[in-house]
């Protein structure tokens, strides 16, 4: 994986991974673990939200290692962007649209991803500057059938559903249309990662990676 690729190159990486893992623990400590669970199970991909203390820390160690590809989630505000495209963060996403955010991306060649569950909301997140489109909560508003619909009046835009993805339901997404997916709940169970229990965790991951 190059040290900087171009948001170009970061879409068709993330289109061919399929699974990308949202990290969102308690502590940087669970998130560490997890990732590091993650990673032995093969996966390369991951969201940093920040809701997680100290994220952009988190990143910066992270980004040290050239074998991932690490992003920032849940970014309130362009200030919280750029310290986490510094700490280095190749994406950024927002569940919400904030044109804000497209500026400080397109300054440090990042992509960019922007919330919408409606037809209204996916054109403003476009016209915000979004590179992906993030469909959340995808799993309370019609699932892949959402999805579906999405795709069928906005050819060629990649959709990212998250919020009730799981390794059980994330090909029907991608079948319906979703260029990737983001994945929480079972990847990311922090009750199990506090337990230690790492044979579920890694059980998880290689059933996602088993599909794609």
């Amino acid at each position: 994986m190059s040290a900087k690729p171009s948001p170009a190159e970061l879409l068709a990486l993330l289109a061919q991974a399929r699974v990308v893992p949202v990290i969102r623990t308690r502590d940087a400590a669970l998130a560490e673990t997890a990732i590091g669970w993650l990673r032995d199970a093969g996966l390369r991909l991951f969201e940093i939200t920040m809701t997680i203390p100290d994220a952009p820390a988190l990143i910066r160690r992270l980004s040290a290692d050239p074998a991932l590809l690490v992003g920032a989630g849940t970014v309130p505000d362009a200030a919280t962007a750029e310290a986490c495209l510094d700490a280095g963060a190749r994406f950024i996403v927002a569940p919400w649209v904030d044109a804000d955010l497209a500026a400080p991306c397109r300054r440090a060649g990042a992509a960019l991803m922007l919330g919408a569950v409606t037809p209204t909301e996916v054109r403003a997140a476009l016209a915000a500057g979004a590179d992906v489109v993030k469909v959340f909560p995808a799993g309370s508003v019609g699932g892949p059938g959402h999805i579906k619909a999405l795709a069928s009046v906005f050819p060629g835009v990649s959709f990212c559903p998250t919020g009730g993805v799981d390794p059980a339901n994330f090909t029907a997404y991608l079948a319906a249309g979703a260029r990737f997916v983001g994945m929480g709940g079972a990847l990311v169970d922090e009750k199990r990662i506090a337990a230690g229990d790492r044979a579920a965790i890694e059980a998880a991951a290689r059933q996602v990676m088993g599909a794609v």
